[in-house]
């Protein structure tokens, strides 16, 4: 069973692997993302080059993978694996294919910043703090207008909020490994971010108008 495991965790990782925002951009401007704008393949860059509409594609294929990821690996071992080792197993399933998003196979190892990948798999592991760190994000960026802003705020949230709920319902203790785990990974992803945030370069939303 643990081999089938294994497998599974590969097939998260290729499944994270897939870079949506370089797959749209290839196929309506036949050009390559990473030289466009930011060189990022997120959904905010997308959303530069090609728009709105195309970044919320962008976002939602995103999320999408992380979501399946978690939702198709607990529908196949649910039946399989004692409730300790499902929930291990998933979250495994969770951190592969953010890996996959951040360290893509078909990309030679390089990828997005791994915010909406995230996002996927909390909405089915722990969709309250999803909603939560969602608000801080909208609230962030409405405020500020820096989306790598909100992406920081969010992803260093996620492990307290993730805390807090604790003492209204019960949360998952490998739920609270992989969100500190992920937080960590997409602030070290934003390095650059922050240092035009501190230094009052980084790029700003448009208000609408």
């Amino acid at each position: 069973m643990y081999v089938w495991v294994m497998l599974f965790c590969i097939v998260s990782y290729l499944l994270g692997s897939i870079p949506t925002g370089l797959i749209l951009v290839s196929m309506f401007t036949h050009q390559d993302i990473r030289t466009l704008g930011s060189g990022n393949i997120g959904a905010t860059n997308v959303t530069r080059i090609l728009g709105i509409q195309y970044g919320i594609i962008t976002f939602v294929g995103d999320v999408l993978k992380g979501f399946l990821a978690v939702y198709i690996g607990t529908f196949i071992f649910e039946p399989l694996l004692p409730v300790t080792e499902l929930r291990t197993a998933v979250c495994f399933f969770g951190l592969t294919v953010f890996l996959g998003h951040l360290f893509s196979a078909y990309l030679k190892g390089k990828g997005g910043k791994g915010v909406a990948t995230a996002f996927g798999i909390f909405l089915y592991l722990e969709p309250m703090a999803a909603g939560i760190v969602l608000v801080m994000f909208i609230i962030v960026v409405c405020l500020w207008r820096y989306v790598s802003l909100g992406s920081l705020t969010a992803a260093a949230a996620m492990p307290f909020v993730l805390v807090a709920l604790c003492f209204f319902k019960p949360v998952v203790i490998q739920n609270i490994v992989l969100g500190i785990v992920a937080g960590l990974m997409i602030i070290v992803k934003h390095k650059s971010n922050i240092q035009k945030l501190l230094q009052g370069t980084e790029n700003k939303i448009r208000a609408a108008g």
